[in-house]
């Protein structure tokens, strides 16, 4: 059974289009947990030197760089959506867990804005307690709210890879050369 919808195996599909699903959600939640955890501490090193070079500011400036503080609650929002929307497409705590955040419908790399919504749609159901997260435990891919609302699902990043290449020949065989 290949994941997501249908139409997956075309010719133009990405090459992982027929990734099993096992493969893909094998252990999903417990490792975004861990990396929650993980992207929790980063957030907290990167507040951490922001509220430093912020004091610095402010005291060099003689209090007019105090405003400079007001960029603090940006920092988690801004650290998951550009990781998300980066090359990378998960967090850096997803990524230390093997993971990585995908459009449903064809396992691609997420655009900008569905990290937005993604991001946005986190916070909010951080700031209604996390309760929702329980949905993951009952929806068919192990999606949480903000992962359905986004069109996006987090899926293992070892699922996606394709075969290896060898030092000395890319993949599909030796070259003419």
């Amino acid at each position: 059974m290949s994941y997501g919808a249908p139409e997956y195996g075309r010719p133009g599909d990405p090459p992982y289009a027929a990734v099993s699903e096992a493969a893909a959600l094998r252990g999903v939640i417990g490792r975004r947990l861990v990396a929650f955890l993980l992207d929790g501490v980063l957030i907290a090193l990167i507040c951490a030197a922001l509220w430093l070079a912020c004091a610095g500011f402010t005291v060099a400036t003689l209090g007019f760089g105090a405003p400079a503080f007001g960029l603090m609650p940006a920092v988690p929002l801004l650290y998951n959506w550009f990781s998300v929307a980066s090359p990378l497409s998960a967090t850096p705590g997803q990524a230390m867990m093997g993971l990585v955040v995908r459009r449903n419908d064809n396992l691609g790399p997420p655009g900008v804005l569905a990290a937005l919504v993604w991001t946005v749609g986190f916070f909010v159901t951080m700031a209604l307690g996390a309760v929702l997260f329980v949905v993951a435990l009952l929806t068919e891919h192990n999606r949480a709210l903000h992962d359905i609302v986004s069109g996006l699902v987090v899926v293992r990043a070892q699922a996606l890879t394709s075969l290896p290449e060898f030092w000395n020949m890319a993949s599909g065989g030796p070259s003419d050369a």
